[in-house]
């Protein structure tokens, strides 16, 4: 069965970042330099020639933008200056719009105002709930703190701990049900584009640790020729970083959020999370205003509110922390609540519909190949037709 053709396609990655898909005239080049892409997942030629003759429906069902970890040597040895790294990077963006059933991704990937209104109506919703009185029928926020609250730091009081726990846990469920439901649409494309595999229905539970392992190391970035060991410890460190504060926020907070002016074993993790996400980001923007590495070379308007928000959580968390230890009551309010401005819409925004989402979609497509190369084997197998070497 043919595949319709759609001549829009290729402006329309454009928009997400594309824009040098016509200098490509498909040498191969970045195919053959590139030490992830093969067996039945070469790139970045494939889905180049994908995006140039308007194959939508192929591109959409296709895993391999997410096997891509940038590494930069296709861009560095591209003859024609096509930067097909870059080009896997816009694919990627685009792809996250495509799983996205709700719309939003593409409203936030192409549309400034968009990212920044979404932003801005989370931090007025947070500071809603501490400053509009009755919102929530308890002594909560701003509204009616007793006297020894206002004279010293009482942070239980002023944010209650058990209803922000319960937000947080509000948070973490909705917006996994928004990214594990992108994440199964994910899977249903790329499944739809095999249309000549059968898959058993066991395999999905034999190859399952495929994901769990890549979504925790993303160790196959240390495959790649160009040196990434370096960047591959540095998202690992960040990705630990994020890990420890979900486990201090969602899990932990009861004991998390010291209510006194005191030190508690529980700001040990805490200041290991906020020291990642500080030095990770701190590096990763100096390397986006350096420019040296292919990776840092083009910076889409969403990277740079990526790390804006990241560099900003990170500091305002420590403004927090400096106020509460020296027993400033109202300072330390004011810095919650604008910490907590920043932190949820980033995490509204950026997890089920940004940047952020790649977290889930490497994983993912790993997953999905390891169950569809282990289909294929048992098909071959089964058909009596031997298979073939590899070289």
């Amino acid at each position: 069965m043919g595949s319709r053709v759609d001549p829009r396609l290729a402006a329309e990655v454009a928009g997400y970042g594309a824009d040098t898909i016509n200098k490509c005239f498909n040498c191969g080049n970045c195919t053959a330099v590139c030490s992830l892409s093969k067996d039945d997942t070469v790139f970045p030629r494939r889905m180049i020639r994908y995006l140039q003759l308007g194959l939508r429906d192929k591109l959409v069902e296709a895993p391999e933008p997410w096997l891509c970890y940038y590494c930069g040597t296709c861009s560095d040895t591209c003859p024609r200056e096509a930067f097909p790294g870059e080009l896997m990077m816009a694919t990627r963006r685009w792809l996250t719009a495509q799983y996205d059933f709700t719309g939003l991704s593409r409203k936030l990937y192409l549309s400034k105002a968009w990212e920044i209104g979404l932003l801005a109506a989370g931090a007025l919703l947070v500071l809603a709930l501490f400053v509009v009185p009755g919102w929530l029928g308890i002594p909560f926020g701003f509204r009616d703190l007793p006297v020894a609250a206002r004279e010293h730091v009482r942070v239980a009081i002023f944010a209650n701990t058990e209803w922000v726990h319960i937000g947080d846990w509000v948070l973490a469920v909705v917006l996994g049900l928004l990214l594990w439901t992108n994440a199964f649409r994910m899977i249903y494309f790329v499944v739809r584009g095999e249309k000549g595999v059968r898959i058993p229905f066991t395999l999905w539970f034999t190859k399952f640790y495929q994901m769990v392992v890549h979504g925790l190391t993303q160790r196959r970035w240390l495959e790649c020729d160009n040196d990434t060991r370096l960047k591959w410890l540095q998202h690992f460190l960040l990705v630990t970083g994020y890990g420890t504060m979900l486990l201090l926020v969602v899990l932990l907070l009861p004991i998390f959020q010291v209510d006194k002016a005191e030190f508690h074993w529980t700001s040990i993790p805490g200041y290991y999370a906020t020291l990642m996400l500080l030095a990770v980001t701190l590096l990763a923007i100096r390397g986006r205003l350096e420019k040296k590495e292919p990776i840092h070379r083009f910076s889409h308007p969403t990277d740079w509110m990526f790390l804006i928000l990241l560099l900003l959580t990170a500091l305002s968390g420590i403004v927090v922390n400096i106020f509460r230890l020296m027993d400033l009551a109202w300072p330390t309010y004011i810095a919650y609540v604008v910490h907590l401005m920043i932190a949820v819409p980033m995490l509204i925004v950026e997890v089920p519909f940004g940047k952020w989402a790649h977290l889930i979609f490497r994983p993912v497509s790993k997953y999905i190949v390891a169950v569809l190369e282990a289909a294929r084997e048992r098909q071959t197998v089964r058909a009596g037709v031997p298979k073939p070497a590899t070289v």
